[in-house]
């Protein structure tokens, strides 16, 4: 085996991994909270809850039309495809599990649409009286994957900034 099919295997393992953890999840949080409707204090900054986002990030564009639950699942799918592609060029181990991350959020939240209709959210964090958007365990791996990918690019070696920065191809 070579070491790109190595870590292209390491991102599709990562990948899986998120997709199980998050229906798994779903799976066991979704009976305790929807009937009735009802939050499930945790801690005192945590509750469990049922949020059905019909949109994409914080609730954006949730029309509720069936057409853009359809249009999210197509463009879930192409980000997902893309991210498969890039995975399988990917040199660097460390970016092999952060595209694994955001492949698997994507794929965890594309399941519920077409499942559901819309992605479940069910963690609630809150402070002083304010609320931050309800997410699940898929939208924590794209969040996270992301800001490793954007804190690499900043940050990472600087001979893979050079590389990036003479337009060569970079994973």
């Amino acid at each position: 085996m070579t070491a790109a099919h190595g870590r292209w295997r390491l991102g599709l393992a990562v990948a899986v991994a998120v997709v199980v953890l998050d229906q798994l999840t779903k799976w066991l949080i979704l009976p305790l909270v929807i009937e009735p409707p009802h939050i499930i204090r945790v801690t005192e900054f945590f509750n469990l809850v049922m949020v059905w986002n019909r949109g994409i990030s914080f609730g954006l564009a949730s029309t509720g039309a069936d057409a853009m639950r359809w249009a999210l699942v197509a463009l879930a799918a192409v980000i997902t495809v893309a991210l498969i592609v890039w995975l399988t060029r990917i040199t660097r181990p460390f970016l092999a599990v952060v595209v694994g991350l955001v492949i698997g959020g994507a794929v965890g939240n594309l399941i519920d649409r077409v499942r559901f209709g819309a992605v479940f959210d069910f963690l609630d964090f809150h402070a002083f009286g304010y609320h931050w958007y309800a997410f699940n365990v898929a939208d924590a791996a794209i969040s996270v994957g992301v800001a490793l990918l954007v804190i690499d690019s900043l940050f990472g070696r600087p001979a893979d900034r050079t590389v990036l920065s003479q337009g060569a191809n970079r994973d």
